[in-house]
């Protein structure tokens, strides 16, 4: 459970029902006798039940005097659902790690379709990758309108771009050295039994402890963002393919002119006051002004704790990869059709 204890759920399924249920773990329960209170909530319910079902179960047969401390229902109904759908965990994987290369932006919202395509196909492991970009550019979510979110005549005033990304959610906002972004490709089994919401901070875990690691004491705001004592840092996405394998990315302000952005964005005065950021004439910097460090040490910092955290190898784009990202682009990702398929 994210800032909690170890659950796991032990069980068998007969005639399409769970049977035989154990839950154990290192959290805190009392009485003593909730534990079979709990075990026998599980025993007979269906085996496609969902997690939301099994959680209602379970607090259901539980007793008014039922202390649970460092776990939940609903921990233990995902750890059932998890066990039931031969979920992976961390280090069931090797994971591929890619430093920040600098590219083209619209580069990297091709790759994010790219590499979900070679792991699904086993031609590539698992890999966290760093975008690092040459040129400024607005990056609309997969449903984001061109018309509502920006204005044409300041983004050509300012030489940014506009493309749309496969995944959903805000814009991204991105000039050279302004922010830090991430791309996450797993298999689908990694969030076996999790719900879009519970998978987004169950996918940034690692980078919440990562930030600790630099000072910042961060935490996660559902659905999809990430926040200090002094307001937002990051927001993150998702997608997830028929293929088996879910793109999970994340973008953290780390300089940005709010001055620019409000300009270009129409609704960027909103997003500054979602940043605790209130007035314009200045910049947009949790990161920098939290840890005082340089952007690509934060990236390398980052990209370490992954790496001491998991079991990883260093890794690098292919040719194959890069050629059918530019295609992509060129096809895709760069033209009016694309950016503008909702206007």
């Amino acid at each position: 459970m994210p800032d909690g204890k170890l659950v796991a759920v032990e069980l068998d399924v007969h005639g399409g029902q769970l049977a035989n249920a154990h839950v154990s773990g290192d959290f805190f329960l009392e009485p003593d006798d909730a534990l079979e209170q709990i075990n026998a909530a599980l025993n007979g319910m269906p085996a496609d039940a969902s997690a939301d079902y099994l959680a209602a179960t379970i607090e259901g047969r539980l007793s008014s005097n039922v202390s649970m401390i460092g776990f939940d229902p609903m921990t233990v109904a995902i750890a059932a659902r998890r066990a039931l759908g031969k979920a992976t965990g961390w280090f069931d994987h090797t994971f591929d790690v890619i430093p920040a290369v600098k590219t083209a932006p619209v580069m990297h919202v091709a790759l994010d379709e790219v590499i979900p395509d070679e792991v699904a196909a086993g031609r590539r492991r698992p890999t966290l990758r760093f975008w690092d970009w040459n040129a400024p550019l607005v990056v609309i979510g997969s449903f984001q309108s061109v018309q509502n979110e920006i204005d044409p005549d300041a983004a050509a005033r300012h030489g940014i771009g506009i493309t749309r990304r496969i995944s959903g959610g805000g814009a991204m906002f991105m000039e050279p050295g302004n922010c830090i972004t991430y791309s996450l490709v797993v298999p689908t089994s990694l969030v076996e039994g999790l719900s879009f919401e519970q998978s987004y901070q169950f996918l940034d875990t690692w980078v919440l402890d990562a930030l600790k690691e630099l000072g910042i004491n961060a935490r996660y705001v559902p659905l999809n963002d990430i926040v200090s004592d002094i307001g937002k840092i990051a927001g993150a996405a998702q997608k997830r393919f028929a293929t088996g394998v879910v793109l999970h990315h994340a973008t953290m302000s780390y300089d940005i002119d709010a001055d620019k952005m409000m300009e270009v964005m129409r609704i960027g005065r909103e997003k500054l006051v979602d940043k605790g950021t209130t007035s314009a004439n200045k910049r947009v910097d949790p990161l920098k002004s939290q840890t005082q460090m340089p952007r690509l040490e934060i990236i390398d910092s980052f990209m370490r704790h992954f790496q001491r955290r998991y079991d990883t190898e260093l890794s690098d784009y292919t040719e194959a990869e890069l050629e059918t990202a530019r295609n992509l682009v060129e096809k895709k990702f760069d033209t009016k059709e694309w950016t503008h398929r909702v206007p």
